[in-house]
């Protein structure tokens, strides 16, 4: 279920403040009757006219990027700089990135145009297990990595305890390669965590997202998820299964 007015948005009728004032003015059906109220939500099935026009809904459509580094996580920049959807041109569905990745984080990205998907994704309560490769600057001891592991305070509260794994580490550069599991996704999190231990990241990737992974992707490609990979994806946002 979506809200009215992200559902004709998305369908090309008019940009979301537009469609609350269709909607307010009384100008929107749905399943025969007008309806005024801005909080109504509709399905994939309700019937719905604007001005007695029918509303054709967009297919659904899901993708999984590799973003690069140095691409902003949107549609749109006001700066003129490279986008997530900017890597679509040949895609008409209206859309946009399930949470996101820091302008210099590369990695799994996954784009919907299905709002209800998109929110299941990215509910608190629903947080699917993500998987980063981290270079950060100095070598953690094993303190460090405890403290990650039980939790970080940062200042919009203590983080879930993480995974982490010191996979590498190069004495002479004074550099180390680490893995870091979450379940949760506070802004800039991995970012945030290594600069509290002491340790800041010199990069980072996101490689994998619950099952999901790069395979057989480079940096800037991308490929439609299956309709088997999406029931999967809403089995484990709502069950937590495969953690």
């Amino acid at each position: 279920m979506e809200r009215l007015q992200k559902v004709i948005a998305h369908a090309g009728i008019a940009s979301r403040r537009k469609a609350e004032e269709l909607i307010l003015n009384g100008r929107v059906k749905v399943n025969g009757k007008t309806v005024k109220e801005l909080g109504t939500k509709v399905s994939a099935t309700d019937k719905i006219k604007v001005d007695e026009v029918p509303l054709v809904q967009e297919e659904k459509r899901y993708f999984l990027l590799y973003k690069p580094r140095g691409v902003i996580s949107a549609v749109s920049d006001d700066k003129g700089r490279k986008v997530v959807t900017d890597f679509f041109p040949i895609v008409e569905e209206r859309i946009y990135p399930v949470g996101r990745l820091d302008y210099d984080t590369s990695g799994l990205l996954i784009l919907t145009n299905d709002g209800e998907f998109s929110n299941l994704l990215a509910h608190p309560r629903y947080e699917i297990k993500k998987v980063y490769i981290a270079k950060v600057k100095g070598i953690p001891t094993k303190e460090a990595l405890k403290q990650l592991e039980k939790g970080i305070h940062l200042e919009d509260g203590k983080t879930a305890p993480a995974k982490v794994k010191l996979t590498s580490l190069d004495r002479k550069k004074g550099t180390a390669i680490m893995e870091v599991i979450l379940h949760e996704g506070k802004n800039r999190q991995v970012r945030r965590m290594m600069e509290a231990i002491g340790h800041p990241v010199l990069k980072l990737k996101r490689e994998q997202y619950g099952f999901l992974t790069l395979h057989g992707l480079i940096a800037g490609e991308s490929r439609e998820l299956t309709p088997h990979e999406v029931k999967q994806l809403r089995t484990l946002a709502q069950t937590g299964k495969n953690r």
